[in-house]
Protein backbone atom coordinates (compact mmCIF):
# COMPACT_ATOMS: atom_id res chain seq x y z
CA UNK A 1 0.00 0.00 0.00
CA UNK A 2 2.70 2.32 0.56
CA UNK A 3 4.44 1.73 -2.33
CA UNK A 4 2.42 3.99 -4.58
CA UNK A 5 4.17 6.73 -2.40
CA UNK A 6 7.59 5.34 -2.60
CA UNK A 7 10.16 6.72 -5.35
CA UNK A 8 11.77 5.09 -7.70
CA UNK A 9 15.33 6.31 -6.62
CA UNK A 10 16.43 8.82 -4.03
CA UNK A 11 19.30 10.67 -4.55
CA UNK A 12 21.02 13.53 -2.25
CA UNK A 13 20.99 15.91 -5.65
CA UNK A 14 19.69 16.96 -8.66
CA UNK A 15 23.13 18.02 -9.69
CA UNK A 16 24.62 14.13 -8.94
CA UNK A 17 22.44 13.06 -11.73
CA UNK A 18 23.78 11.35 -14.93
CA UNK A 19 21.78 13.08 -17.53
CA UNK A 20 23.70 12.06 -20.70
CA UNK A 21 23.37 8.43 -19.49
CA UNK A 22 19.47 8.86 -18.82
CA UNK A 23 19.31 10.78 -22.82
CA UNK A 24 21.58 7.18 -23.77
CA UNK A 25 18.47 4.98 -22.61
CA UNK A 26 16.11 6.72 -24.25
CA UNK A 27 14.74 9.33 -21.73
CA UNK A 28 13.34 12.70 -23.78
CA UNK A 29 11.74 14.80 -21.06
CA UNK A 30 12.37 15.76 -17.47
CA UNK A 31 9.71 17.36 -15.55
CA UNK A 32 11.33 19.28 -12.25
CA UNK A 33 9.97 20.43 -9.41
CA UNK A 34 11.39 23.83 -8.47
CA UNK A 35 11.27 25.22 -4.82
CA UNK A 36 14.23 22.65 -2.85
CA UNK A 37 14.51 20.37 -5.42
CA UNK A 38 16.57 23.21 -7.79
CA UNK A 39 17.11 25.58 -5.65
CA UNK A 40 16.18 26.65 -1.87
CA UNK A 41 12.29 27.48 -1.46
CA UNK A 42 11.58 30.84 -2.81
CA UNK A 43 15.44 31.77 -4.41
CA UNK A 44 16.03 32.72 -7.83
CA UNK A 45 17.41 30.33 -10.50
CA UNK A 46 21.66 30.33 -10.01
CA UNK A 47 24.04 29.72 -12.38
CA UNK A 48 24.01 26.19 -11.04
CA UNK A 49 20.70 25.77 -12.25
CA UNK A 50 21.33 27.90 -15.22
CA UNK A 51 24.00 25.32 -16.21
CA UNK A 52 22.17 22.42 -15.71
CA UNK A 53 19.11 23.25 -17.90
CA UNK A 54 21.53 24.30 -20.46
CA UNK A 55 23.18 20.92 -20.49
CA UNK A 56 19.53 19.37 -20.70
CA UNK A 57 19.05 21.14 -23.84
CA UNK A 58 22.34 20.45 -25.55
CA UNK A 59 21.37 16.65 -24.60
CA UNK A 60 18.35 17.01 -26.54
CA UNK A 61 16.10 16.93 -23.56
CA UNK A 62 13.29 18.97 -23.38
CA UNK A 63 11.80 20.45 -19.63
CA UNK A 64 9.38 21.45 -17.78
CA UNK A 65 8.81 23.21 -14.75
CA UNK A 66 5.42 21.91 -12.86
CA UNK A 67 4.43 24.03 -9.49
CA UNK A 68 1.66 24.20 -7.53
CA UNK A 69 3.32 27.90 -6.70
CA UNK A 70 1.86 31.02 -8.14
CA UNK A 71 2.81 31.89 -12.00
CA UNK A 72 5.09 34.80 -10.58
CA UNK A 73 7.47 32.53 -9.50
CA UNK A 74 7.46 29.71 -11.90
CA UNK A 75 7.72 32.28 -14.79
CA UNK A 76 10.68 34.20 -13.47
CA UNK A 77 12.47 30.90 -12.65
CA UNK A 78 11.60 30.12 -16.40
CA UNK A 79 13.23 32.85 -17.89
CA UNK A 80 16.29 32.33 -15.93
CA UNK A 81 17.00 29.11 -16.92
CA UNK A 82 15.90 30.24 -20.52
CA UNK A 83 15.41 25.51 -21.67
CA UNK A 84 12.31 25.60 -19.43
CA UNK A 85 8.77 25.63 -19.99
CA UNK A 86 6.84 25.34 -16.92
CA UNK A 87 3.22 24.67 -15.09
CA UNK A 88 1.77 26.84 -12.56
CA UNK A 89 -0.60 26.18 -9.64
CA UNK A 90 0.11 22.18 -11.40
CA UNK A 91 -2.51 20.96 -8.49
CA UNK A 92 0.13 18.30 -7.49
CA UNK A 93 -0.38 15.73 -6.83
CA UNK A 94 -3.46 14.71 -9.41
CA UNK A 95 -2.25 13.69 -12.36
CA UNK A 96 -3.48 16.10 -15.10
CA UNK A 97 -0.76 18.62 -14.70
CA UNK A 98 2.07 15.93 -15.03
CA UNK A 99 0.18 14.58 -18.33
CA UNK A 100 0.09 18.08 -19.47
CA UNK A 101 3.83 18.60 -19.32
CA UNK A 102 4.62 15.46 -21.41
CA UNK A 103 2.19 16.98 -23.73
CA UNK A 104 4.24 20.00 -23.88
CA UNK A 105 7.39 18.63 -24.38
CA UNK A 106 5.94 15.30 -26.92
CA UNK A 107 7.06 12.65 -24.50
CA UNK A 108 5.12 9.71 -22.91
CA UNK A 109 5.78 8.01 -19.77
CA UNK A 110 8.06 5.71 -21.27
CA UNK A 111 10.87 8.46 -21.94
CA UNK A 112 10.14 10.99 -19.16
CA UNK A 113 11.40 11.09 -15.85
CA UNK A 114 10.36 13.55 -12.81
CA UNK A 115 12.10 14.39 -10.00
CA UNK A 116 10.91 16.21 -7.47
CA UNK A 117 12.04 16.68 -3.52
CA UNK A 118 8.05 15.91 -1.97
CA UNK A 119 6.43 12.56 -1.34
CA UNK A 120 2.94 13.29 -1.37
CA UNK A 121 2.64 16.07 -4.08
CA UNK A 122 5.95 15.54 -6.07
CA UNK A 123 6.53 11.64 -5.87
CA UNK A 124 2.75 10.44 -5.86
CA UNK A 125 1.79 12.49 -9.10
CA UNK A 126 4.58 11.26 -10.77
CA UNK A 127 3.23 7.62 -10.00
CA UNK A 128 -0.57 8.06 -10.65
CA UNK A 129 0.94 9.78 -13.83
CA UNK A 130 2.93 6.31 -14.69
CA UNK A 131 6.44 8.24 -14.85
CA UNK A 132 9.56 7.49 -13.21
CA UNK A 133 10.03 9.28 -10.49
CA UNK A 134 12.98 10.66 -8.19
CA UNK A 135 13.33 11.87 -5.41
CA UNK A 136 16.03 14.25 -4.27
CA UNK A 137 16.80 15.37 -0.11
CA UNK A 138 15.36 19.09 -0.20
CA UNK A 139 18.38 21.89 -0.60
CA UNK A 140 17.04 23.22 2.56
CA UNK A 141 14.92 20.98 4.06
CA UNK A 142 13.49 23.54 7.30
CA UNK A 143 13.39 26.96 5.37
CA UNK A 144 9.89 26.30 3.96
CA UNK A 145 6.36 26.92 4.22
CA UNK A 146 4.92 25.61 7.10
CA UNK A 147 2.20 23.25 5.72
CA UNK A 148 5.61 21.76 3.62
CA UNK A 149 7.73 21.57 6.79
CA UNK A 150 4.99 19.83 8.52
CA UNK A 151 4.67 17.37 5.86
CA UNK A 152 7.61 15.94 6.37
CA UNK A 153 7.35 14.36 9.44
CA UNK A 154 4.86 11.98 8.00
CA UNK A 155 7.31 11.91 4.86
CA UNK A 156 9.58 10.56 7.22
CA UNK A 157 7.98 7.78 8.24
CA UNK A 158 7.17 7.01 4.42
CA UNK A 159 10.73 7.13 3.80
CA UNK A 160 11.86 4.72 6.29
CA UNK A 161 9.30 2.13 4.49
CA UNK A 162 11.02 2.98 1.49
CA UNK A 163 14.59 2.34 2.90
CA UNK A 164 13.18 -1.25 4.49
CA UNK A 165 11.66 -2.41 0.91
CA UNK A 166 15.13 -1.49 -0.89
CA UNK A 167 16.93 -2.68 1.55
CA UNK A 168 14.96 -6.14 1.08
CA UNK A 169 15.09 -6.26 -2.20
CA UNK A 170 11.70 -4.20 -3.43
CA UNK A 171 11.56 -2.60 -6.72
CA UNK A 172 13.55 0.14 -7.32
CA UNK A 173 14.66 1.89 -10.45
CA UNK A 174 18.54 3.60 -9.67
CA UNK A 175 18.98 6.52 -11.96
CA UNK A 176 22.57 6.37 -12.83
CA UNK A 177 25.16 9.22 -10.86
CA UNK A 178 28.21 11.37 -12.11
CA UNK A 179 31.38 10.52 -10.05
CA UNK A 180 32.40 12.59 -7.38
CA UNK A 181 35.26 13.59 -9.47
CA UNK A 182 32.35 14.92 -12.26
CA UNK A 183 30.65 16.67 -9.58
CA UNK A 184 33.13 18.51 -8.10
CA UNK A 185 34.51 19.14 -11.85
CA UNK A 186 30.93 20.99 -12.88
CA UNK A 187 31.07 22.81 -9.89
CA UNK A 188 34.32 23.76 -10.32
CA UNK A 189 33.48 25.20 -14.30
CA UNK A 190 30.86 27.91 -12.88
Amino acid sequence: MMQKWYPGDYVASVYEIDFAALASEGYRGIIFDVDNTLVPHGAPADERAQALFCRLHKLGFSAVLLSNNKEPRVQSFSRDVVWAAYLYKAGKPAPAGYRRAMEMMGTGPEDTLFIGDQIFTDIWGANLAGIRSVMVAPVLPWKEEIQIILKRVPEALVLAGYRRYKKHGGRVLPVPRLSKGDIHEDRDRK
